[in-house]
C-alpha cells in the first residue's frame, strides 16, 4: 500500500483524485488550507480508514512520511487567484519549494499540476509542450501564469541538482461535479445562470475558444502520469475538442432547457483567445486521451448543480 499526499485535496480536481486513489487501495493524506477547497468535497471520505485530512497551508513546511506527492495546491480560477495575488505566487513558489524539500527528504516521487496558462496568449495553435509561451509577466493574470512557470522551473532544477523523481503535467480546462458555485469558471458560471434563468454573461464577442476535459478523464491522466517510470514531462492533459464560448453557452442553454439570454461584456485583460492542447505526447507515451464526450460531461455537471442550487 502506497502512502500518498495530495495538496489541494479538498479542491475540485483534488477531491476526485483523493476518492479515486482510495478506491485503488492507497493510504491518502489530503492537505488543504480551504482557501478555495471545501470540506464538503471530501466529507464522504472522512470516515474511510485510509483517509486523513489535514488543514495546512503549504507555504509553510510540512513534515510527514509519504511515498508519492500530488501537488495540486493553488487557486485556479481568476476570480480566486486574483483575490490575493501575492499569496497565489507564494503558493506556487514557496509551496513548491516546501513540497520539493519534502520529496527530497522522503525520496518520494512528486507530481506538479501545472497549467495551460503557462502558454499565456499563445501564438502557436494547438499548444505543444515544446512551445515556450507568450505571457505578460506584469499583468493581472501573472500571479498564476508566472507562478506556475516558476514552479515548473523549480521542479526541473530540483531534478537536475538533487535527482528528484519528478512528474510535470499541464492541465487544460477541466469541469465536472464538485465545481464551486462561485469559482468564476466559464462552465460553472454558465450552468448556474442557466438553471436560474438569469442572463449568461460572455466576456468579449464569444469567438474565443476553449477545450474542456471532464474531471474523470483528467484524474485518469494524473494517476497514469504518476505511475509510469519513463517520462518526467511536461505533458499536456486536456480534451482537444475545441469549442467557442458562444457555442458552449448555446449548448448549456439547450441542455438545461433554460430561458436565459446571452449578454456580452468587456473581455478581461490578457484573456487568451485560444486554448487547445496538443496531446500527442500523452497519447504516444501514456496511452491516454480524454474519452468523455463534452455533452455527456455537461449533463453530469448540470445534474450536480441542480442538486446544490437552492430553489
Amino acid at each position: 500500500m502506497n502512502s500518498l499526499l495530495i495538496t489541494g485535496g479538498a479542491g475540485f480536481i483534488g477531491s476526485h483524485l483523493c476518492e479515486r486513489l482510495l478506491e485503488r487501495g492507497n493510504e491518502v493524506l489530503c492537505v488543504d488550507n480551504l482557501f478555495t477547497g471545501r470540506k464538503k468535497n471530501i466529507e464522504h471520505l472522512l470516515e474511510h480508514h485510509y483517509f486523513e485530512f489535514l488543514r495546512h497551508d503549504i507555504t509553510f513546511p510540512l513534515y510527514v512520511e509519504v511515498d508519492q506527492i500530488y501537488n495540486l495546491a493553488c487557486p485556479a480560477s481568476p476570480i480566486h487567484y486574483q483575490r490575493d495575488p501575492v499569496q497565489t505566487v507564494k503558493t506556487s513558489v514557496h509551496g513548491c519549494i516546501n513540497m520539493l524539500g519534502l520529496a527530497k527528504r522522503t525520496k518520494a516521487r512528486i507530481l506538479q499540476a501545472s497549467t495551460s496558462e503557462v502558454y499565456g496568449m499563445p501564438q502557436v495553435h494547438p499548444q505543444p509542450e515544446d512551445y515556450w509561451g507568450h505571457v505578460n509577466p506584469i499583468g493581472p493574470r501573472a500571479c498564476y501564469d508566472e507562478g506556475k512557470r516558476a514552479a515548473e522551473t523549480l521542479f526541473f532544477d530540483y531534478h537536475r541538482q538533487h535527482g528528484l523523481d519528478i512528474r510535470v503535467v499541464r492541465l487544460f480546462n477541466t469541469f465536472g461535479p464538485q465545481m464551486a458555485l462561485d469559482d468564476g469558471r466559464v462552465i460553472s458560471n454558465f450552468i448556474v445562470s442557466a438553471l436560474q434563468n438569469k442572463p449568461i454573461s460572455i466576456y468579449g464577442d464569444g469567438s474565443q475558444t476553449r477545450s474542456f476535459c471532464y474531471v474523470d478523464d483528467m484524474v485518469d491522466g494524473l494517476i497514469n502520469m504518476m505511475e509510469q517510470d519513463d517520462l518526467m514531462g511536461p505533458v499536456n492533459m486536456g480534451n482537444p475538442d475545441e469549442v467557442s464560448i458562444k457555442k458552449l453557452a448555446d449548448e448549456i442553454i439547450q441542455l438545461t432547457d433554460s430561458d436565459s439570454e446571452v449578454t456580452f461584456e468587456t473581455l478581461p485583460e490578457d484573456d487568451p483567445m485560444q486554448r487547445k492542447p496538443d496531446i500527442s505526447l500523452a497519447k504516444d507515451r501514456l496511452n491516454w486521451e480524454a474519452k468523455t464526450d463534452r455533452s455527456e460531461g455537461l449533463r453530469q455537471t448540470i445534474d450536480y448543480f441542480r442538486k446544490v442550487i437552492k430553489p
